[in-house]
This record gives structure tokens, C-alpha cells and sequence, in this order.
């Protein structure tokens, strides 16, 4: 068994459980005599590389167990693309500091991030046990039912859409439709969650148009006509990688990032909300409104799920146990057993198959037209997601009927 020191990192975007991996790590590792010191890398990997290095075993114990229900990430976050020149100076940082275990928090580039410098430590020879805890709001991981994270953003997205429709209900003799962005470059599985927010058949939202499915302009205000004639308004989801058939943005963004990933949102400096929601006040002259959460339903542990913390926290836990095992180069990964009653089993996944992939919706997640959630992503979704509010509507009998 290798014994030394271990280091975390949390990277790329937050949820409001990330802090809860984070605690389960320091949870499990108090269970354990092969790591001496759990540091923690302030601002990922670029901590690391500047050494920039957190004594986390010197904690106090209320911010430890405040941890778990704390937003964002805790030990700051940083979505640097690692370069083949930037290895041998990292192996001599992990040589100084004794560290053979390297846990990392994130999403698919940060999956990457541990598989390169594994790989690279193992070809010189160095034995670093390198885990990955998975993390993403866009529940586009590879290997997992689903991420941790996910649920508590898609219960925001509910929550927003849930009580803009009300608003948006009531005033339609002002506005006659509103349009609501969600975060989701390559994966729809946020805007998809929305469905959850529709009890009654006229409740928002009434149309939702994921990545996954060719954004057709023609079909879209066509759907948007058919709505508003038979209920008098209409709420619209829109995700924000929505694409034309040639591949354009309908948000017209052109800039990208590090990992050569589309910019979305204000560093794109479009939004594809805004766009749709031009193109229906263009074609109909209605007034309407439009919601851009942006990176607000990534950090909303207001309103974040108990059992996605706990996930997260067990996450964290296992990623542990398979460091204890020396299972180096997976990540924690969930697999459902049951979707009723719930339950899942903690297990893990190569990193080969995580790293710079996005996991889709499959097709048969939404309807025949592509513009609304099927039963059969209901039926996924819903052991997710706790209870959500009822609302109520008063009974509009008039005195002369």
C-alpha cells in the first residue's frame, strides 16, 4: 500500500453540492492510515501548480461541518487546460510534497485533467493513485445515472419555471409569452427538468427545445402559434446550445473557451433567450418576457435536494475507498439499481471513457415532435427530485353566468 499525502481540487463550474464531495473526502480519509495530510489545492490545478496549498486536516470543526451545506466551491475553482510542458514541473511539486493521491471534483475536462497527469506520472515512474469525484450541473457525464449536482440545479430550473408561468398565466393580457434560459451547451438535461414544473395540462412550461434536437425557426413559431391559440399564452425553455441544422448557435455566439467549447451566455455575448424571444415578438408583434438565470441555479442550496447532498457526500466517501484500493484512473460513478423504489449503488468507471466527452439525452427522452420531455425521461427523472410546492387557482365563476 502507498502511503503519503493526498491533494483535492474542485474545478470548472460549482453546484450547490460540491462542497459535500469535498466533505465526504475528509470524512473517510480520518478512516484511513495511508494518507498522512489531505491538502487542498486553492483554485484547482492551478494551485497545485503554484502551490498554493491548503492545510485542510487544520480545519475547524464548524466549517467542516457547515461544509456539506455550502455553496459553490469551497476551495476555489479554476478551468485551466493543462499543457505537455506543464508536467514536469507538477511531478516535481508532487515530489516535494510527498503527494500519492490526487482527488479532483468536476465535470469531463476535469476528468481529463486527472487521466493526462496519471498517465504522465506513470510513464516516469512516479505512483500517484489519481480519482475523480464526478460534478456537473449539465448531468453530462459518461458512466453515471447521473450526477451530483444535477438534481438541485434541474429543482431550481423547476422552481423558476414553475412560478414565472404563474406570473406569466395571470398577465396574459399584458405579455402573451415568456422565454426561459437554462445553462446546457451540449446536453438538455436542465431544460428537460422543467416538464417536472407542469401538473395541469395549460401549466408551464408548454414547450422546451434542448441541444440535442436541430433548432428548426419555422417549426419552432409554428409550435408557438399552435400554444397561445389553445391557451391564450405560452412559456417556452429554451437551452443554451440550441443549434441550427448547419451547426450556427441560435444565441449567434462565436467566441470559445480554453477547451475549445462554444462560450455561452455573457462571455459569448449572445443569448440564445434573447433571440427566441425576438424572433416570436418579430413574427406575432406580442409582448413577452424572458428569464437568463445564468450560473445562479449552480449555486442555489436554498433550494437544493437532501438526497443530492447526500450523493455528493458519498461520492466523496467513495472516492476514498478506491484510493484505499489503489484504483487509480476511475471515477466515482453511480449506477441505478431500482427506480422504484430508488436506489443506487456507488461504483466507479474508467476516466478513459469520462474525459472531454458529453453525455446527450437520448432521443427517446422527448417526444416525436422534439419539443417536450417524454414520460419515459419523467420516469427518470423523478426519483431526483423531492417534494415541490402546489400551488392554487382560484375559480374564476362569474357573477353573470
Amino acid at each position: 500500500m502507498i502511503k503519503g499525502n493526498a491533494v483535492i481540487g474542485q474545478s470548472g463550474g460549482p453546484t450547490s453540492v460540491i462542497n459535500a464531495s469535498l466533505a465526504g473526502v475528509l470524512s473517510e480519509v480520518k478512516n484511513t492510515d495511508m494518507i498522512d495530510s489531505l491538502l487542498g489545492m486553492h483554485y484547482g490545478i492551478e494551485g497545485l501548480m503554484n502551490e498554493w496549498l491548503i492545510n485542510l486536516g487544520k480545519q475547524p470543526s464548524q466549517v467542516l461541518e457547515k461544509l456539506k451545506t455550502t455553496p459553490s466551491s469551497a476551495l476555489g475553482s479554476s478551468r485551466y487546460k493543462l499543457k505537455e510542458e506543464d508536467f514536469p514541473p507538477l511531478l516535481e511539486i508532487l515530489k516535494k510534497y510527498t503527494i500519492r493521491y490526487f482527488f479532483l471534483i468536476g465535470g469531463n475536462d476535469s476528468m481529463d485533467t486527472i487521466n493526462r497527469l496519471e498517465s504522465y506520472c506513470r510513464e516516469q515512474k512516479y505512483e500517484l493513485v489519481g480519482i475523480g469525484v464526478p460534478k456537473t450541473v449539465d448531468n453530462d457525464l459518461y458512466g453515471t445515472d447521473h450526477t451530483p449536482g444535477f438534481p438541485s440545479a434541474a429543482k431550481s430550473n423547476i422552481l423558476n419555471v414553475m412560478q414565472a408561468g404563474v406570473l406569466a398565466r395571470n398577465m396574459q393580457k399584458v405579455d402573451q409569452y415568456v422565454v426561459y434560459q437554462t445553462i446546457g451547451r451540449d446536453a438538455g438535461w436542465l431544460a428537460a427538468a422543467t416538464a417536472l414544473a407542469r401538473k395541469q395540462e395549460d401549466d408551464a412550461p408548454h414547450l422546451v427545445y434542448p441541444p440535442e434536437i436541430v433548432f428548426d425557426e419555422q417549426k419552432f413559431l409554428d409550435d408557438v402559434k399552435k400554444v397561445q391559440e389553445k391557451y391564450g399564452w405560452v412559456s417556452v425553455v429554451v437551452s443554451e446550445g440550441l443549434k441550427y441544422a448547419d451547426g450556427t448557435p441560435v444565441s449567434a455566439s462565436k467566441e470559445k473557451d480554453k477547451f475549445d467549447n462554444m462560450e455561452f451566455g455573457a462571455m459569448g455575448g449572445a443569448s440564445v433567450g434573447l433571440n427566441v424571444h425576438s424572433m416570436i415578438n418579430k413574427e406575432f408583434g406580442w409582448r413577452g418576457e424572458f428569464q437568463i438565470t445564468e450560473s445562479l441555479i449552480m449555486s442555489d442550496i436554498a433550494r437544493s435536494v437532501p438526497q443530492d447532498i447526500e450523493e455528493a457526500f458519498q461520492c466523496g466517501v467513495k472516492a476514498v475507498q478506491l484510493a484505499e484500493q489503489e484504483d487509480s484512473g476511475h471515477m466515482v460513478c453511480m449506477n441505478r439499481i431500482s427506480t422504484e423504489p430508488y436506489q443506487i449503488n456507488y461504483e466507479k468507471v474508467p476516466l478513459s471513457e469520462v474525459a472531454v466527452r458529453a453525455k446527450s439525452m437520448p432521443r427517446n427522452y422527448m417526444n416525436a415532435e422534439g419539443n417536450f420531455p417524454s414520460p419515459l425521461f419523467t420516469e427518470y427523472i423523478r426519483p431526483l427530485i423531492d417534494e415541490l410546492p402546489e400551488f392554487t387557482r382560484l375559480e374564476m365563476k362569474y357573477l353573470n353566468k
